[in-house]
């Protein structure tokens, strides 16, 4: 069977090859991470999360679990359960790490071990060879399992550059008894007592969400949405949360329109175990106007076709432990506006392949400038897609999994 009908026939049945990946990256590299799966293909995987749906880890574990899978490597994919009162701990605990001077009470705390508690009594892991926990939500999990055999992997997502003295301190005495951290960038590496990894995030560049559309496509899906395409269109996309700062987004957009005409598209969710999302989102509808569009839809193709058509994309996150918005944008081409905080200045390169910000006055500055200059915007989108392909493919993120993997496997 060729590559091409190996990649076909496992897409058929609902994997993601890495067969697919081969003309982007190479057939060299694809030969290196077949012969690193062979090493551990007869592994057991599990990753436990909070949600299935909604944020950057669901966008991550669907294809790498899929990829996993396709290769023979048996991975699974659980999810905890939380009431209102657990989420809201959790929101809390995820606002302290990226420093907010909150304290979590006692009563939270017992809200918050209570729950994982639960949640133990149900996650049944006997016969894998790795557990890989994510994030602050379930990560008290590993209190449960004290005659484990296995090793467990915590791996944070969340911008730990400055975490609240607090809160951090209350978290490490879960996080160091497990075999290993890893977070996205070595800038945000902890006084730890086991081992830290450092795995930049990635994405899947043949999902709906970021494969090739045609032009058609893109203005059937903008009209079926109601986005006038008679002006140049700005958008941000992301969940609805403040450190995704979308009222800044709205005020630079609303300055940058003194100079320039054009139409704003905000396009986002409220992930499951956010219950911050639904205030965040009432306060953005009650300040918007005529030329401010704000969509809930739950639609890959749109957020597709948005960044491929956009003129500019933002996210001005004030806090980002890594965006993938930013690399999807990039991965299309767009000309892209992020904010100069956490893994967003790991993805985009100054003027290179975009522009980074520090205020709501240079975001507009930076639209000015590149809805006045289309070969600018040409020249940057250029820069960014080849950066993701060399950096942030699903297969480069699949690669250091395997890595990691072959590190845990008895001789």
């Amino acid at each position: 069977m060729t590559v091409e009908a190996a990649a076909l026939d496992k897409a058929t049945l609902g994997l993601h090859p890495l067969e697919q990946y081969e003309p982007l990256i190479g057939q060299a590299a694809a030969r290196r991470i077949f012969k690193k799966a062979d090493q551990v293909r007869d592994a057991h995987v599990i990753h436990v999360n909070s949600t299935f749906y909604g944020g950057g880890v669901a966008e991550i574990l669907t294809p790498l679990t899929l990829m996993m899978n396709a290769l023979g490597i048996e991975t699974g994919w659980r999810q905890i359960q939380g009431t209102p009162a657990f989420f809201s701990c959790t929101k809390k605990l995820h606002n302290t790490l990226q420093g907010e001077r909150v304290e979590l009470t006692a009563a939270e705390k017992a809200v918050y071990e209570q729950v994982v508690f639960e949640n133990a009594t149900r996650l049944h892991l006997a016969g894998c060879d790795a557990v890989v926990i994510h994030d602050p939500q379930p990560l008290p999990l590993v209190e449960h399992f004290a005659d484990r055999k296995m090793p467990w992997l915590w791996q944070c997502h969340i911008d730990l550059s400055t975490p609240n003295p607090a809160a951090w301190n209350y978290l490490r005495g879960f996080v160091d008894s497990y075999d290993a951290a890893i977070f996205s960038l070595p800038e945000y590496a902890q006084d730890l007592d086991i081992v830290q990894l450092f795995f930049t995030p990635a994405i899947n560049p043949f999902s709906a969400k970021n494969a090739d559309l045609s032009e058609s496509e893109i203005d059937e899906c903008l009209m079926r949405h109601r986005i006038p395409t008679n002006r140049p269109l700005v958008t941000q996309i992301s969940r609805f949360d403040r450190w995704k700062d979308p009222m800044g987004v709205i005020e630079a957009f609303r300055k940058a329109r003194q100079s320039v005409d054009c139409t704003l598209v905000l396009v986002g969710n409220s992930a499951t175990d956010d219950p911050e999302g639904d205030i965040i989102l009432e306060t953005i509808k009650a300040s918007i106007d005529e030329r401010v569009i704000v969509l809930t839809v739950d639609d890959p193709v749109l957020v597709n076709a948005l960044q491929r058509r956009a003129a500019v994309v933002l996210q001005k996150s004030t806090r980002e432990g890594f965006g993938l918005t930013v690399t999807e944008a990039m991965w299309k081409g767009a000309a892209v506006i992020g904010g100069n905080v956490g893994g967003i200045r790991r993805q985009i390169t100054d003027g290179e392949d975009g522009f980074l910000v520090d205020s709501v006055d240079q975001t507009a500055e930076r639209i000015v400038q590149l809805l006045e200059d289309p070969g600018l915007r040409q020249r940057l989108g250029t820069r960014a897609r080849e950066t993701v392909r060399e950096k942030f493919l699903m297969s480069r993120l699949l690669e250091d999994w395997l890595d990691l993997l072959a590190g845990y496997r008895p001789p």
